[in-house]
């Protein structure tokens, strides 16, 4: 089968590289055909042009025809085999009826050019009489058909036709130059991190493990620059850093934390995504998460209005998460039970397992079960009981759904349904019983541990 196939690949490749050399071929020949055939119209709109307008003679003769003939006693000078026709100085005659054609050597080879001409011009007049248009090979006719939206031939957009002296030269010259520029812009895109492109000198590799006085170089360069891109590494070389306990220390005694958070507020979505993930990998400290309560309100605003499954809304919502893995700072986000439950429906798989997350961290504070159950909430939530769904997603909305429940017997919530509206989580969870009846049918899930999950809810019920 290999044999085969390499055998295919080089038919294919000699097939690509025939084509090719023809298409150059024809190519090169229409191109010299066109030029020979722009020089024998001028010449004969010339003949045209003489004939009708009626000049006067110089010495007995027109012009073209002092171009063809010489007078006798001239000493005429023999051109070059290459020319196709034959100069000669033109000297006193005897008289102004009498001319004599002087010939180059090769008589019988222009005779023959002569022949081919005309015999190629009576073919391309018969094949252009048939199709009714102008001929569509390189060979340019006298009746162009063109189309309006296409540039005319042989000028930058200007006539059909061009200049008469030097407009070849022009048009090569230019066929050259758009030939360098297709070349230039070929180029292939830098990919290699970062994206940004700026000359500054950062003393330190993104991934370098710092000492206290370098990451106070580094702090002071964030706080000191307004340059995006130095500011991205610099935010990049802190996150790499807090991710080791020991600089998380150091970054807070150095007085980090406000320097990096300054940054929520800028509005290029790159910055803000890097100043979440530092902030994030600090926030695993509990002394850090002190420092960064202040702006916990203001992060949590900005990942609701900012664009849907994002990577600034990703970082903000893993920011939340680990701000709230303990009890102390939940209450600062309980009026955002709405939004988040409002982007567990409408975001992306990624989206919601991380909403989904955050979630849960309230779910497990049985002070924070009255706020969370008598929130608002889209009927459509319900949705993620169907067995589409995977594993990963299944088993937190079974965890969110089992922690509420048993938060509402601890807390006697049960006994207060009134207090709950129709559109709140309380009702949507307890009393339609359509959550009941969708975990129900999740006991034939083909997937073993779904199964645990949901006979262990059930039997809470």
């Amino acid at each position: 089968m290999g044999r085969t196939r390499e055998a295919g690949c080089v038919a294919a490749g000699m097939v690509i590289g025939a084509g090719a050399c023809y298409c150059v071929y024809r190519l090169t020949w229409g191109k010299d055909e066109n030029e020979k055939l722009w020089d024998d119209e001028d010449e004969e709109e010339e003949e045209e042009e003489e004939s009708c307008s009626g000049k006067p003679e110089i010495g007995g003769k027109t012009v073209k025809e002092r171009k063809t003939h010489v007078g006798v006693g001239a000493g005429a000078k023999p051109q070059d085999d290459s020319k196709s026709k034959a100069e000669a100085n033109v000297g006193p005659e005897n008289g102004p009826d009498v001319k004599k054609e002087v010939y180059p050597e090769s008589h019988s080879e222009g005779g023959l050019e002569a022949k081919a001409k005309a015999l190629f011009k009576s073919l391309k007049e018969q094949a252009s009489a048939k199709a009714g248009r102008g001929i569509r090979f390189p060979n340019i006719s006298r009746i162009r058909t063109l189309t309006s939206s296409l540039p005319c031939p042989g000028g930058r957009g200007g006539g059909c036709h061009p200049g008469r002296t030097g407009s070849r030269a022009r048009n090569r010259t230019s066929g050259k130059v758009k030939r360098k520029n297709r070349s230039k812009s070929n180029k292939a895109p830098a990919t290699a991190w970062p994206v940004r492109r700026g000359k500054f000198s950062f003393p330190y590799k993104i991934d370098d493990i710092l000492s206290a006085p370098d990451l106070q170089k580094v702090l002071n360069i964030l706080e000191r620059t307004n340059d995006p891109f130095t500011q991205e590494v610099a935010l990049v070389t802190l996150g790499n850093n807090a991710a080791y306990s020991f600089n998380q220390n150091a970054i807070r005694e150095l007085g980090g934390v406000p320097i990096i958070a300054k940054l929520i507020k800028t509005r290029d979505p790159i910055i803000r995504e890097k100043t979440y993930n530092a902030l994030n990998n600090l926030s695993v400290n509990s002394e850090n998460q002190g420092k960064i309560k202040t702006y916990i309100s203001q992060v949590c605003d900005d990942t609701m209005v900012c664009r849907l499954d994002s990577a600034v809304q990703m970082a903000g919502l893993r920011l939340l998460t680990n701000m709230t893995v303990t009890n102390h700072y939940q209450h600062l986000l309980s009026y955002s039970f709405p939004d988040f439950f409002a982007l567990l429906f409408l975001g992306n798989h990624f989206t919601k397992i991380q909403t989904m997350k955050l979630i849960i961290n309230f779910t497990e504070n049985p002070a924070m079960t009255r706020e969370l159950v008598s929130c608002k909430v889209p009927s459509e939530l319900i949705s993620l009981f169907n067995k589409e769904w995977d594993r990963e997603i299944l088993l937190n909305i079974l965890t969110l759904f089992e922690n509420i429940n048993d938060n509402i017997k601890s807390e006697g919530l049960a006994s207060s349904r009134k207090e709950f509206s129709r559109s709140s989580l309380f009702f949507l969870f307890k009393e339609s019983g359509v959550c009941v009846k969708k975990i129900k049918a999740l006991a034939s899930h083909k997937d073993l541990v779904v199964k645990v999950k949901v006979l262990k809810v059930l039997t809470k019920l």
